[in-house]
């Protein structure tokens, strides 16, 4: 793989990415069961290359969120409502999810640098 690949997409921990794929892929079920119920049954082709794309890079828009909200909050542990989590969970996943196209490159380019600064150190 060439290294530039490997520092961006590669860069999150497999098990990070496998998962957080997995939970990106609730939206474009949800997408491809509401078009195909539809009167005209068609799943337009431009519809399938955003659901793709957004699936695919969702992880990487989920690490930025996660870091960024792990920066304003740090170590705090709330106690809420779980119903309330859970609702804001899912918003967040949706905004991240259906944003990923412009929040991922952000962590790519924060992986490249970080893997880069990490290979120059050792």
């Amino acid at each position: 793989m060439h290294p530039v690949l490997r520092k961006t997409f590669g860069g999150l921990s497999a098990q990070y990415y496998i998962r957080n794929f997995l939970f990106g892929l609730i939206f474009p079920v949800l997408i491809f069961t509401a078009l195909t119920q539809s009167k005209t049954g068609v799943f337009p082709l431009g519809t399938l290359f955003f659901c793709v794309v957004s699936s695919l890079l969702y992880p990487y828009a989920r690490f930025v969120y996660e870091s960024i909200m792990g920066y304003i909050f740090g170590n705090n542990v709330f106690f809420v409502n779980a119903i309330m989590m859970l609702t804001v969970k899912l918003f967040t996943m949706a905004m991240c999810w259906s944003m990923a196209i412009f929040i991922a490159p952000v962590g790519l380019a924060y992986l490249y640098f970080h893997h880069s600064r990490a290979a120059n150190q050792a």
